[in-house]
């Protein structure tokens, strides 16, 4: 028998110490990235050493690192093009690493080394920028102190410095040199008109990788000697281990280890086997005995609890407050509840993490979000330093928000440090699926008014949902003074249009479910209300949805413009197909705009989208492939959210487990979807994330265009 013991799992978010070294040689490339400047002058106090972001070794052979995670947004191009672009280089040639994990790539949008919020261009793009200017500057330094002419007359371009009398050398015959000078303190960058890379389409550096085969995922990770672990969890929220009895288990052949785990998001037994086949044969052999946990907790219940909570008011916060809504006097008066489910991240590799603990030092192999993050964690439960915590950020099978999750990475550094070797973790789908890691439930209730010419006076809507981040080590950013959880009201707070008063509460609802960043966050479910709510209050107005949209927004030129590309190329105003009705929606997320339009019919009782068209403005662009591809990711996320997905409760247990019970949209329901970029000045927004919020209430609209019915829960049922 055995008992669950206390383990310490320290997850406060501190501030980064030191620097970790780096290996590599070559010319050294100081940073702009604030707390960076130590480990530059380190870097540039030897020819040949390690560097943050470029290294350039006298074979001509320049590698640029990617401290972002790659998760198929991008990134694996995107950051090392930014540098390739202001540095000159030869870009086919050049090598792309991975960042290991260091403070020197600490995000400065999120305050460690991680990725996601779609800040990863945003936070990058001028330091990037700079980092490649400088490298360059200084090579052309070096040219003109070997040649002894002026620098101003020196050019660059495919990793070679050109001068007067017909003078080449490339940028490999001028590292050494380089690496001796001091790097200037001011850059000149180029005027976008003089970009050869950033703006225009370029093939993705990890597709070739994907395709055969070489790319490394987490699963993919063996190392010498390896184990392999699988979790049994508690099967009720909330719920511990009494007891368990390992006999039948460890008789399974391979199994090599039972043992008590305490996870960030639950208690649980792991089994650990020489082969993951023998984890799960193990863990099925094992005698649990549960205790505790909300065995009552349930969908239904939790629906009656938010409505109570709704109407009763108690602990509700002020979130925004224009005017004075109720002084308003509107001519009609409409109102509104919606309801979203609570959704999983459903990525299609499940959740997993290498953890080999040895003397002094910890090492970890996975794909994570979050490395800076993950080293300090477990720095916390090891009683060690984060530089003694070496993490390998391999491709992600998506993300989407779910892996700056630390459960993975805390059980596998439990049970490696109880066999003294390295010990893969393994999560099956139904783990993943039923990991207590989700999207928040919702409900809000809408009123709105409009005068007697039909213009809206008033909009007042309260939100009732639990604060996603509690509990995460993001309060600070994310919690205003007020209390008011910024994550749970985005998206509310965030109406655009130009309506004289506007109110928006939040009470907050925690039954005890674990929430977690989902791909947008609360705009995904708050747009849904929001966008939809507008709609019924064009359509009480009698007024075209579109039209009456864009006569409110003269005060927000960007939303106007993706609103009327997006109409425009969608052919609002025209017939659409015979059986089909269109929708529109827009939304703010991220520093980026986007508006949709959503063509839609009824297939045997059931929606069918046919078509979305997208107009986005996301400020400067680095790779327009990327962004297109981008946004056709986060309409087919939001649509599969849209159309099916929910996690439900029952008996305190999650009822769904796999992709038979929590579809995604298969490939022969995929729209054909078009992607107009709007050519902005503007700096960079996020490009991960903004797409999915406006597809939800466009494709809802287009429902109610066709059939009369207002869809205000979701997923959709018609």
């Amino acid at each position: 028998m055995g008992n669950i013991s206390d383990i310490d799992i320290d997850e406060s978010r501190r501030s980064f110490l030191k620097v970790t070294a780096l290996v590599g040689g070559g010319f050294a490339v100081g940073t702009f990235i604030p707390g960076a400047s130590r480990f530059a002058e380190a870097a540039m106090a030897k020819p040949f050493a390690p560097n943050a972001w470029v290294r350039i070794t006298p074979d001509n052979q320049v590698t640029l690192v990617s401290d972002k995670s790659e998760m198929g947004q991008g990134v694996y191009t995107a950051m090392p093009l930014m540098i390739a672009e202001e540095l000159d280089c030869n870009w086919p040639s050049i090598r792309i690493e991975q960042a290991v994990a260091s403070p020197v790539y600490a995000n400065p949008f999120l305050g460690a080394q991680a990725t996601g919020g779609s800040t990863s261009i945003r936070s990058s793009y001028m330091a990037m920028r700079k980092v490649g200017a400088t490298a360059r500057a200084m090579l052309v330094a070096a040219a003109a102190d070997t040649w002894k002419v002026d620098a101003a007359s020196l050019t660059t371009s495919n990793g070679v410095v050109s001068g007067p009398g017909g003078k080449k050398a490339t940028y490999g015959e001028l590292a050494n040199k380089a690496a001796t000078l001091t790097p200037p303190k001011d850059v000149k960058l180029k005027d976008p008109s003089q970009f050869k890379l950033l703006g225009k389409p370029q093939k993705r550096r990890d597709t070739p990788l994907k395709v055969n085969g070489t790319a490394t995922f987490g699963l993919d990770v063996h190392v010498p000697g390896m184990l392999t672990a699988v979790v049994a969890r508690a099967p009720v929220i909330g719920a511990t281990v009494d007891k368990f009895d390992a006999k039948k288990a460890m008789a399974i052949k391979g199994v090599k280890k039972v043992m008590p785990i305490q996870s960030t998001a639950s208690a649980g037994v792991g089994v650990i086997a020489d082969t993951f086949w023998n984890a799960m044969k193990g863990r099925e052999a094992l005698e649990i005995t549960w205790k505790g946990g909300n065995k009552t907790l349930s969908t239904a219940g939790m629906e009656k609890d938010m409505a109570d909570l709704m109407a009763s008011g108690k602990g509700v916060l002020v979130a925004r407050s224009d005017g004075d809504v109720s002084a308003a006097k509107p001519a009609k008066t409409l109102e509104a509840v919606y309801e979203a489910p609570y959704l999983a991240h459903a990525t299609m590799e499940p959740q997993n993490c290498v953890a080999w603990v040895k003397k002094g030092e910890v090492e970890l192999w996975g794909p994570t979000q979050a490395p800076g993050v993950n080293q300090f964690v477990v720095a916390g439960m090891m009683k060690l330093k984060p530089e003694q915590i070496k993490v390998n950020t391999t491709f992600l099978g998506g993300g989407f928000g779910r892996r700056f999750g630390q459960d993975f990475i805390v059980e596998a550094v439990q049970m490696s440090a109880a066999v003294g070797g390295p010990v893969k973790v393994v999560f099956t789908r139904e783990d993943d699926t039923q990991g207590y890691h989700y999207r928040a439930m919702s409900m809000v209730k809408m009123t709105g008014g409009l005068d007697s010419s039909g213009s809206p006076v008033m909009i007042y809507g309260r939100a009732v949902t639990d604060s996603l981040a509690t509990g995460t080590g993001a309060e600070p950013a994310l919690i205003r003074k007020d209390g008011v959880d910024t994550t749970a009201v985005e998206g509310l707070v965030d109406i655009p249009y130009a309506v004289p008063n506007i109110k928006i509460d939040w009470v907050k609802y925690s039954p005890g479910v674990r929430t977690w960043f989902w791909r947008s966050v609360g705009n995904s479910q708050n747009y849904f209300f929001s966008e939809s709510f507008i709609d019924e209050m064009a359509h009480a107005a009698g007024k075209d949805p579109f039209e009456f949209r864009r006569a409110l927004l003269d005060k927000n030129p960007r939303h106007k413009r993706v609103l009327e590309l997006a109409a425009e190329k969608a052919g609002w105003g025209t017939p659409p197909p015979a059986g089909r009705a269109r929708g529109i929606a827009v939304a703010s997320s991220f520093g980026s705009f986007v508006a949709e339009v959503a063509e839609v019919s009824m297939e045997n009782g059931k929606p069918r989208v046919h078509r979305v068209v997208c107009a986005v403005d996301c400020g400067a662009t680095v790779n327009p492939d990327t962004i297109e591809a981008q946004m056709e990711s986060a309409i087919v996320y939001g649509l599969s959210a849209a159309l099916y997905g929910q996690i439900t409760f029952k008996d305190g247990q999650v009822e769904q487990s796999n992709f038979h019970d929590y579809k995604v949209v298969r490939m022969n329901e995929m729209p054909a979807v078009e992607v107009h970029i709007v050519q902005s000045s503007e700096g960079p927004g996020g490009i991960g994330e903004p797409g999915t919020p406006p597809i939800a209430p466009a494709v809802c609209n287009a429902i109610f265009a066709l059939t009369g019915k207002r869809i205000r829960k979701l997923p959709i049922v018609v």
